[in-house]
């Protein structure tokens, strides 16, 4: 019956899918391009009507085979998605902006343009309006694709007045370029979203331009608008903006504060303590110590030389002066549970040694403080370090010796 032979035939349609998918997550590009032209054959016979029509579920499928597969060329690929983009007026801009990445990915910049600059001049009645968001993506890359021919202007500019030439026809296209890359980077970057690559851009042609006060106010408006996701290269692009123009400290600190609530694993977090460190403010100074003891609590730092430098710096500090001891063991509370299998096992004193004799000098330094001269770690570093006739580790055994009865004080 009519009823059984539809039954029968998404079961065998579906069934072919599960073996694309199969195949493809096997990494079997092969196999799957073969399953995918048996899908593709047997869609005559579907009347069905899915949320996810058959056109998209090849669009996607064949992309990915094309870009892995070992036999496959840029003119079929090229092929491909030209096909693709007359199968559905509704994915149409997505399928442009997918093709222009893969021309990118490529080297082919010329084409991608081109292909930008037919995909900004489609129209299809209502869809267009429906689109809109795609249309300001495909506008925003081809702004970015200006930026990019501006950049190489600007170095060509910056060669020939090096060599004591100046070049009007170099500057006047630099200039159109410029333009035309601004008016669509500020239109894109309007929009609330993650647009990391586009206000780089953006805030490089103002500067370059002299306009400080516009690109402030762009990395301001991305940093703190509410409205946008929450995004940490906002504030680290902000604070490096900020130190450029060389502005106050405090400005610098209040920029890294948000950066450090929401990354405390961030690398410029070593910047942030330096500065908070040599403050006069008591705040800022225990505001250090939190953001360092923060940054090593993630495996990325275990292994960071400035970071313990830093931490055990500050540490020395506060152990000689005996003021604020409460700070360390506050601190220190929430981590003597784990930060000692995590930093201090005789193992890593020994890989360390062998390794950097610098970090673990500072570990040790930390370790002593925190866990006494009993400590593992310690130990183990300043016995090799004594035995090795390093000075500096023969007054860093005398040091924690000296000071044991803080540990005492710090360990409760």
């Amino acid at each position: 019956s009519s009823h059984e032979h539809k039954l029968n035939f998404r079961k065998s349609k579906e069934a072919c899918l599960s073996y694309i998918q199969d195949a493809l997550l096997q990494k079997q590009w092969k196999r799957a391009a073969e399953f995918l032209t048996c899908y593709v054959e047997s869609l005559e016979k579907d009347y069905s009507r899915e949320h996810v029509g058959p056109s998209e579920i090849i669009w996607r499928i064949g992309t990915e085979i094309l870009w892995h597969h070992s036999q496959s060329s840029m003119k079929e690929f090229n092929c491909f998605m030209e096909q693709m983009k007359t199968l559905g007026v509704k994915r149409y801009l997505k399928v442009c902006l997918e093709h222009v990445f893969h021309l990118l990915c490529n080297g082919q910049i010329d084409e991608a343009y081109q292909n930008l600059s037919l995909a900004e001049s489609w129209r299809f009645g209502e869809q267009t309006a429906i689109q809109d968001k795609e249309m300001k993506l495909i506008e925003a890359y081809r702004g970015l694709l200006d930026y990019y021919s501006w950049s190489k202007q600007k170095n060509i500019l910056v060669e020939h007045s090096e060599d004591g030439f100046s070049d009007l026809a170099v500057e006047q296209e630099m200039h159109s370029y410029f333009r035309k890359a601004a008016v669509n980077l500020k239109e894109i970057i309007k929009i609330p979203g993650v647009w990391d690559v586009f206000v780089k851009c953006y805030v490089d042609l103002l500067e370059f331009y002299g306009d400080h006060s516009e690109a402030c106010q762009v990395l301001n408006e991305y940093a703190y608008n509410s409205k946008f996701p929450a995004n940490p290269n906002a504030h680290v692009y902000l604070y490096q903006f900020l130190k450029r123009q060389g502005e106050s400290k405090k400005s610098l600190i209040s920029a890294l504060k948000i950066l450090h609530d929401i990354v405390p694993s961030h690398e410029l977090m070593i910047d942030f303590n330096t500065m908070l460190q040599k403050s006069k403010k008591r705040k800022k100074r225990r505001l250090g110590l939190e953001v360092i003891f923060a940054a090593l609590d993630y495996a990325g730092w275990k292994e960071n030389a400035k970071a313990w430098s830093c931490l055990a710096r500050q540490m020395k500090q506060i152990v000689i002066s005996e003021k604020h001891l409460d700070w360390i063991k506050q601190e220190w509370n929430s981590r003597k549970d784990w930060w000692p299998a995590f930093h201090f096992s005789r193992y890593l004193a020994k890989r360390n040694w062998q390794e950097n004799k610098s970090l673990s000098y500072e570990k040790a330094l930390v370790a002593g403080i925190l866990l006494g001269k009993d400590c593992k770690y310690f130990k183990y570093v300043s016995h090799h370090g004594c035995k090795a006739q390093l000075k500096r580790f023969r007054m860093l055994k005398k040091f924690v010796n000296r000071h044991n009865p803080v540990y005492l004080r710090i360990s409760g």
